[in-house]
């Protein structure tokens, strides 16, 4: 390696942060997902960025925090994949809060799945509720989850009956 291929090699480790948990300062101490994202967007330094839906700054947070440095390294490859992801209205809470569920509602301990069916039966409420639909109209995704768990299914629709949930509870709630 030349001197010259030493210095680049040395300003691309001294200039980018390295992921680890918690919030940062600066990017000299490290920095979490969402940190690293506002640096790659551009925008000041910070773990709740304005080109990254709150919802979703949320959860990028908990992950990066609750997973092992190993994986977290592994994150690193999807930051750019949250940049833009932004939008307003109760929509887009319930759009984030569906995908994070179903993405663990197969691998979640069965005692957290009859709540992850509960916030899925809501959020697609909320969803028809938005979208104008009929009541109880659940999307297909959902609808597949919840028969791979028939008992917290049938648990989630019992636990929900009669209830309806408004967005503006949702949001402070739910999402």
């Amino acid at each position: 390696m030349t001197a010259a291929d030493q210095q680049d090699s040395k300003w691309t480790v001294d200039s980018v942060p390295i992921l680890s948990p918690g919030k940062h300062r600066s990017p000299r101490q490290g920095a979490c997902f969402m940190e690293m994202a506002s640096f790659l967007a551009g925008e000041p330094w910070s773990d709740n960025p304005g080109c990254t839906h709150p919802l979703l700054s949320s959860l990028a947070r908990l992950v990066n925090d609750h997973t092992s440095d190993r994986s977290r390294t592994s994150l690193a490859t999807l930051i750019p994949s949250v940049i833009g992801l932004n939008g307003d209205g109760i929509r887009w809470y319930a759009v984030v809060a569906r995908s994070a569920a179903l993405s663990v509602f197969e691998d979640a301990p069965a005692e957290r799945q009859n709540a992850l069916a509960v916030g899925l039966l809501t959020t697609e409420q909320i969803l028809a509720d938005v979208d104008e639909l009929p009541v109880g109209t659940v999307s297909a995704q959902t609808r597949s989850a919840l028969a791979e768990v028939p008992q917290s299914a049938a648990w989630a629709r019992n636990f929900r009956t009669g209830s309806k949930i408004t967005p503006k509870t949702y949001l402070h709630r739910s999402a």
